[in-house]
């Protein structure tokens, strides 16, 4: 599976970003796929996945903003970021595992991922 993450770009606080990530492989539709994002000096961590019944599942820190989803057909993965703030400001990773079941969104999750795209960066300005 290759994925290929667009739509990172330059917002400021509170404005809104949608994110891209296109898998190829006949069977990535059916995978537990998701978003990532590593800031400088922290750990990368889970942001939101989505599972082979789209199934979503967030971060507590990005819940009521962030919409993770999935259009099969295209087996294309979205990240809809609304309320942006500076604290999200980071490079966003798509992942897919080879499970169509997904992990609890948590520091260990990317364990569970086998395939990672090159990133996209978002940052937020105050």
């Amino acid at each position: 599976v290759q994925l290929v993450e667009s739509g990172g770009g330059s917002v400021q606080a509170g404005g809104s970003l949608r994110l891209s990530c296109a898998a190829s492989g006949s069977t990535a539709s059916t995978y537990c796929m998701g978003w990532f994002r590593h800031s400088p000096g922290k750990e990368r961590e889970a942001v939101a996945t989505i599972d082979g019944a789209n199934l979503p599942s967030y971060a507590d820190s990005v819940k009521a903003r962030f919409i993770i989803s999935k259009d099969n057909a295209k087996i294309n993965l979205y990240l809809q970021m609304n309320s942006l703030n500076p604290e999200d400001t980071a490079l966003y990773y798509c992942a897919a595992a080879h499970s169509r079941s997904c992990p609890v969104v948590s520091p260990l999750a990317e364990q569970f991922f086998a395939y990672w795209g090159q990133g996209t960066q978002v940052t937020v300005s105050s």
